[in-house]
């Protein structure tokens, strides 16, 4: 497999590449400067130097690709089986103390599998001519079954969604909490220096939120919550209790004056015995299912608390009832945003027909 110059770039990568040069010696025919053609390019101007002195002797045929000047070592097949061995994972190969692929891993693997010596800077461009890029990984917990959730996607998900005599609204129900250090966040500041946020040193207290994110073909989507207060007092509840999570049902099934599915995890309050009777008397109007144990990329409520935690990053707030506000706030703003909810739905992969 022979790949054209620019060893460190996709097929893509080199195609946009040629493109810029292209432009650049179009903009040399018509006598432009080199300051407005590296503006207009969004290039270093040393670049463009380097590009018109390739144009002078040679013209813009000179400024396409060499073709190819080197050889990949792996052939397609010895490829696809690190990419397959890559995809295991760290721990599959040995190495114990973390989960990711670094450079100095990945030569190491290639030396087991192929006997081959790759350089640092060798295994970095055969990642990138694959397409690959380092990355924040996605956390997920080790216990999660894969195969749980393939198989509630393939047929609890097409029951829930089924139309009915009268469609119920599709309810999916989660909690989040927020005590009065917010999550951390990108900012600028000087190069060298790390930049320092005051934040409450104590962490005496929390919010807990339960959301519900209702949706129905042919409606805007909806979401309702409600607010549990934990200030540290003793004898004080931390989080919600089942009559809360009763109460919740019943206000949701109110509002929207209509029988309602209701979705939501393996919580140890949902499975309580006085909810299961609950549920049991209350069968006319109010049908539950529970998603698979860690997997909550299924509840479209996740990415609205995802919004509310990345518009809190840095939030220094005075005191919880400052923090309740503020939250009340950011809440709000999302149930005046149904393309948001559409948004959160959509990120969890189910599919279903709304307008």
């Amino acid at each position: 497999m022979r790949y054209a110059q620019g060893g460190g770039l996709t097929p893509k990568e080199q195609q946009a590449r040629e493109r810029v040069r292209w432009e650049a010696g179009t903009r040399f025919e018509r006598g432009e400067k080199t300051a407005d053609i590296a503006a207009a390019l969004r290039v270093g101007k040393r670049q463009v130097e380097k590009w018109r002195r390739t144009w002078r002797e040679g013209g813009l045929g000179a400024l396409r690709s060499k073709g190819p000047l080197s050889v990949e070592r792996l052939s397609p097949a010895q490829w696809e089986c690190l990419e397959r061995e890559l995809g295991r994972g760290p721990l599959a190969h040995g190495w114990d103390d973390g989960q990711g692929w670094t450079l100095v891993r990945i030569t190491t693997l290639i030396g087991r599998m192929f006997h081959l010596g790759y350089t640092i800077q060798g295994v970095w461009k055969l990642l990138r001519r694959h397409g690959w890029s380092a990355q924040v990984p996605v956390r997920r917990a080790i216990e999660r079954d894969e195969q749980a959730v393939q198989v509630w996607k393939a047929e609890v998900w097409p029951r829930i969604k089924a139309p009915r005599r009268t469609w119920a609204p599709l309810c999916f129900e989660d909690e989040a909490g927020q005590g009065l250090r917010p999550p951390k966040g990108r900012t600028w500041g000087p190069r060298g220096r790390t930049p320092v946020m005051r934040v409450r040193g104590g962490n005496r207290g929390r919010v807990s939120v339960a959301g519900v994110v209702c949706v129905k073909p042919g409606c805007r989507p909806r979401f309702f919550y409600r607010l549990h207060l934990w200030r540290g007092r003793t004898g004080e509840r931390e989080s919600f209790a089942w009559q809360d999570y009763r109460d919740l049902i019943v206000a949701v099934h109110q509002q929207l004056g209509a029988p309602v599915v209701w979705v939501w995890d393996n919580l140890n309050v949902h499975l309580t015995g006085e909810l299961t009777d609950f549920i049991a008397a209350n069968s006319e109007w109010l049908t539950v299912f529970r998603l698979p144990v860690y997997a909550p990329g299924l509840n479209p409520t996740e990415g609205v608390w995802s919004l509310v935690k990345r518009s809190l990053e840095n939030f220094a707030a005075a005191d919880l009832d400052h923090l309740v506000r503020v939250m009340k706030r950011k809440l709000k703003k999302i149930q005046y945003r149904p393309h948001l909810l559409h948004g959160c739905l959509a990120e969890t992969g189910l599919t279903i027909e709304l307008t």
